[in-house]
């Protein structure tokens, strides 16, 4: 018997030291990118807004994929991080590109910590419904604070200047948007990457498989949720300060339901728990409804909810659930050639 476990034992610890590789096909997306770069220079403004949403749902995947914690108002913080670049801007305080981005991840991160150390006691329809109240009044808050938020007419113009003084954002060509998005989302990629891969990633692995494990093996199941959650909102704010310099507007919708179920679905159809799951979600997203509103303009979502009820009966792990088998297979087979 032991002899007969051993190769199982072996492949689990290859698997495991081998986890935080480079895959060759990871470079894939940076690549296509670049390449849509190129090659559709008149839809870099769909592009760029295709990078902020992939960010916003790479985020999403790091609270609910990875650690379990069920969120149904994760717009809280990408509209947080939108106010915080918006209202510093529009009142002449502070618009610099970069430092206002971590602003807006700092400011975020206040939030997410300070709500998660209340929410996070709790859990399942619980924790969904008060996650959506905690959006839900500080879009409120945004509404009331007409004066300086601008109510739902937003704040439209923010000066942004351009980034290192060189690159200026061209309201009509989005060719330093796109490249500027695409740089921040690589650098966030990596992160959330290093972090999945780390003992505290695997940690979280175990939390949302086997929390009261967890606890016995004296894991920080409490701190570590609240922490993961902490840089989720962070990311999430990034996110949300890149959609206002990149659109220099900001309005409620950054706090809406619509955002946030939005993203959800994303996660849902490319797979949650899977760090590309937040691309391909996002990508097909956003394509299909693209292409559905120009075909049916007043029915588009007829045809993104039938899409992700067949995903939800027939791929439960998104497309990446389908696809992760092929790929397995045909890495099964370049190493038996």
């Amino acid at each position: 018997m032991a002899i007969a476990r051993a190769p199982a034992e072996h492949q689990a610890v290859h698997v495991l030291a081998e986890r935080h590789r480079l895959r060759w096909w990871e470079p894939l997306p940076w690549l296509l990118a670049v390449a849509f770069y190129f090659a559709f220079p008149s839809y870099l403004g769909f592009g760029t807004e295709l990078l902020v949403a992939i960010l916003f749902a790479l985020s999403l995947d790091l609270a609910l994929g990875y650690a379990g914690i069920i969120t149904l108002g994760h717009a809280a913080f990408f509209g947080a991080g939108a106010y915080a670049v918006g209202l510093l801007a529009f009142h002449g305080i502070w618009n610099e590109p970069i430092t206002s981005l971590l602003i807006a991840g700092a400011v975020a991160a206040i939030i997410g910590f300070g709500s998660g150390l209340v929410l996070l006691r709790t859990q399942g329809l619980t924790l969904l419904m008060l996650t959506l109240c905690t959006m839900s009044l500080l879009e409120e808050a945004a509404n009331l604070g007409h004066e300086y938020t601008g109510s739902f007419d937003g704040l439209p113009d923010l000066p942004i200047p351009p980034i290192f003084g060189r690159f200026e954002f061209d309201p009509l060509y989005s060719n330093t948007q796109f490249l500027y998005a695409l740089a921040v989302l690589l650098l966030c990629f990596a992160f959330v990457r290093t972090l999945v891969y780390s003992p505290y990633g695997q940690s979280l692995t175990g939390i949302r498989e086997n929390t009261l494990r967890m606890h016995a093996v004296g894991s920080p199941v409490r701190w570590r949720l609240v922490t993961s959650y902490t840089i989720s909102a962070a990311i999430a704010g990034i996110a949300g300060g890149l959609w206002a310099q990149t659109n220099a507007y900001v309005n409620l919708s950054t706090l809406g339901v619509d955002r946030a179920a939005a993203v959800l679905i994303m996660l849902i159809l490319g797979g949650y728990g899977r760090l590309y799951g937040a691309f391909v979600g996002a990508v097909a997203y956003l394509v299909l409804a693209h292409f559905l509103a120009r075909l049916y303009p007043t029915a588009w979502q007829l045809g993104l909810g039938i899409l992700l009820i067949v995903i939800a009966l027939f791929a439960r792990n998104g497309i990446l659930g389908i696809c992760e088998p092929l790929l397995r297979r045909l890495a099964a087979w370049r190493r038996a050639s």
